[in-house]
């Protein structure tokens, strides 16, 4: 059995609510020398929960039963800190803590959006260099730190590429996007007032130039496309491409949620490239997932920097300053000037890499996702058998003869200790399978999962219902995830 699995000292957990006991309590607070509120007579009558809609108050525990209970669920938590986590397309990389320590610095975690520049110059001049730094790292002539995810960096970038084409009086309204693209794509172009053209890719898993000039006219506003893209294959044809769309007088988009693998290798904005999003919690060390907070700042070429959202940082002499005059710009896309923490997370994670150390990341990181598709490809099938860049596709095409799915495998590998790659996505592969190790994973851990692989691959053949009833080993086994999805329970009741 693979090294992997682990069998320890695991407590169940209750409810919290199902702990509590009238009176018992945590502190014994001071007497109030106050009156107590009426709720009644302070909130609206609209407002205030009764009958099925109350919770009936908060449960009454003791600080140790509250302790227990989150430290109980924690050790339940699964995240790149406890084991690998091959999650496709997302980049789960580790974080070096010393990024988190560099945030947490009382003159940057204490700060506040409203002091004068004259008292927040450390902090200007901190996203003045990341920007600067990103624009290297790109090729693009001026960035944005203000949006605080990939997708809204995706919106900004629309936006801008919709208030570029309407201050020259001809205003656009398609957008193509191809089948390998990331999948906010559609939405964000949706939501910035655009219609969506898909095109194919062909049958190597990539995008032509021929296919992208068969639908290029003067009413489509830019190509989004993912490079490398989410069958984990670089836009080879990127060059040409460009050339065909920039023919039309269109613009290219990049999203920038697989950089991971390019970075300190290549200029997006040597290939053609007009538009990029940068994904901080993908590449440039903040953690990822959990809810936020993210960051996704954009870079433009020259054409595109008037529109940037307001207010860019400028230097003038030793001095750093917010200038909002820019007219043309599609004003914010976030409250103040975005996620500071996640940027100062970005901007030691560069500074400590450098030029060298950031593509050695991403050498590492292709590297371990080739070897993971080579040793793989014999077990599982492989549709494009070819180099790859940060990740792998796999099917399930060889498994489903033994009545075994994506989501079976996806399920086992949770009994060997594993969290699941990414199933199921990108759609142009039927019964995908995504893996994505990254840099930080060492050739002997990949070792370990590769065998766990195979062996999930052998009790398909042998021990088929393994897989179905799996996963066995953890606190809840198999759940109806549709039923889940359609039937929340999102309440407790006694």
């Amino acid at each position: 059995m693979p090294s992997n699995v682990h069998r320890g000292f695991s407590l169940n957990e209750p409810l919290i609510f199902e702990t509590a006991s009238e009176g018992r309590k945590g502190v014994e607070p001071a007497a109030f020398d106050v009156p107590a509120a009426d709720a009644s007579k302070s909130i609206p009558a609209g407002l205030l929960r009764s009958g099925n809609d109350a919770l009936g108050g908060f449960p009454e525990v003791s600080e140790i039963d509250v302790v227990r209970h989150y430290t109980r669920l924690s050790q339940w938590n699964f995240g790149v800190d406890t084991g690998f986590y091959p999650l496709g397309s997302c980049t789960m990389k580790y974080n070096p803590k010393i990024n988190e320590s560099a945030a947490a610095l009382e003159g940057f975690a204490h700060l506040h959006p409203y002091q004068p520049e004259e008292l927040t110059q450390g902090a200007l001049q901190l996203m003045y260099e990341l920007e600067g730094y990103l624009a290297e790292i790109s090729g693009m002539d001026g960035v944005t730190l203000q949006p605080s995810a990939g997708a809204q960096g995706e919106l900004a970038g629309l936006l801008m590429i919709a208030a570029y084409f309407k201050a020259k009086g001809r205003p656009r309204h398609k957008i193509i996007i191809p089948d390998t693209a990331h999948g906010t794509n559609p939405a964000s172009s949706a939501l910035a007032g655009f219609k969506v053209v898909p095109v194919k890719s062909e049958g190597r898993g990539v995008v032509t130039a021929e296919a992208i000039a068969a639908i290029m006219d003067d009413d489509t506003a830019a190509l989004m496309l993912t490079n490398p893209n989410t069958i984990g294959l670089f836009e080879r044809n990127i060059k040409e491409i460009a050339k065909a769309v920039h023919k039309k007088g269109g613009i290219i988009y990049c999203d920038g949620a697989n950089m991971n693998a390019i970075m300190g290798i290549m200029k997006l904005g040597e290939l053609g490239v007009d538009v990029v999003q940068f994904n901080l919690h993908k590449t440039f060390s903040t953690p990822h997932g959990g809810g936020g907070p993210g960051s996704g700042p954009v870079g433009v070429k020259k054409a595109l920097v008037p529109f940037l959202p307001r207010a860019r940082i400028k230097k003038a002499g030793k001095r750093y300053r917010l200038v909002y005059d820019n007219p043309k710009s599609i004003g914010r896309v976030k409250a103040f000037y975005g996620n500071f923490g996640v940027m100062v997370k970005a901007y030691s994670y560069i500074r400590r890499m450098g030029a060298e150390g950031i593509r050695k990341a991403a050498v590492t990181a292709v590297l371990n996702a080739n070897y993971i598709k080579e040793s793989l490809k014999g077990t599982f099938h492989l549709p494009y058998d070819q180099p790859c860049m940060h990740e792998c596709v796999f099917s399930d095409k060889t498994l489903t003869q033994y009545g075994v799915s994506t989501m079976d495998v996806a399920k086992r590998l949770i009994d060997y200790g594993y969290h699941p790659p990414t199933v199921y996505f990108p759609l142009v592969v039927h019964g995908s399978i995504m893996i994505e190790p990254t840099e930080t994973e060492t050739k002997a851990t990949l070792d370990v999962f590769i065998e766990t692989m195979k062996q999930i691959a052998e009790e398909a053949k042998t021990t088929p219902d393994l897989l179905h009833n799996a996963p066995s080993n953890t606190k809840v086994g198999r759940v109806d995830e549709t039923r889940a999805a359609r039937e929340p329970v999102l309440r407790w009741r006694p």
